[in-house]
């Protein structure tokens, strides 16, 4: 998704545009999410990117979307820049992790 929005529209509120943004947003990520990994993949990464206006576009974290929107909603920004590109990855294994963290336990209690 690659889309500029338009916080100030005639005849809506501000603030059920805003809802109404975030509410796109989030069907769009779910929509992304039901899509078949290929193999070897095993969850979706998102790329993300936002910027106010006229700003280049800089890189967030898929957390911060919604405190992205919020923020220009509360500058009254006109517009706003947000892409979101969904991404195959893999999760690193956590058995290495739990593995990793016993040796340490044990070889501080064979010291």
């Amino acid at each position: 998704m690659k889309k500029t929005f338009r916080l100030q529209v005639a005849n809506k509120h501000p603030d059920r545009q805003v809802e109404a943004i975030k509410n796109e947003i989030r069907k769009y990520i779910k929509r992304e999410k039901k899509k078949p990994l290929s193999d070897g993949f095993d969850h979706w990464n998102f790329n993300c990117k936002f910027g106010k206006n006229d700003e280049t576009p800089a890189v967030i974290n898929f957390p911060d979307i919604t405190k992205c929107i919020d923020e220009a909603a509360s500058e009254n920004c006109e517009t706003f820049y947000m892409e979101i590109i969904a991404q195959e990855a893999v999760r690193p294994p956590k058995e290495e992790k739990i593995v990793e963290v016993i040796e340490e336990i044990t070889d501080e209690q064979a010291e």
